[in-house]
């Protein structure tokens, strides 16, 4: 089973996970990422190094947002992927700690 991005990465796109997938399965939009779980090999070390808590094993996600499973998996075959860790947005430390932000994901 493949790992997820979930709604704690709206808005904040830290991108430290990018940098430690061995198979590069992740895919970028405007304020959030996604994961092809199609190429996502499920070594969980994206979940360790996401800072907002936001990666988690679809299998274990938390309560709320199994939604997200479906999500990355339409925003991965529209999406372009990314490679290499690049700056978080500006606002990502503001939104870090919000709740309840699907409503602002941007695709």
């Amino acid at each position: 089973m493949a790992h997820i991005v979930t709604e704690g990465c709206i808005n904040c796109k830290y991108t430290c996970c990018v940098s430690v997938c061995p198979t590069d399965c992740f895919r970028e939009g405007p304020n959030f990422l996604a994961i092809d779980q199609s190429e996502c090999v499920d070594c969980s070390m994206c979940a360790r190094e996401c800072p907002a808590g936001a990666v988690h094993a679809a299998r274990s996600a938390p309560i709320g947002s199994c939604h997200f499973a479906r999500i990355n998996m339409e925003l991965a075959m529209l999406w372009p992927a990314v490679r290499a860790r690049r700056d978080r947005l500006r606002c990502a430390d503001r939104w870090r700690s919000v709740r309840r932000k699907l409503h602002l994901l941007r695709i």
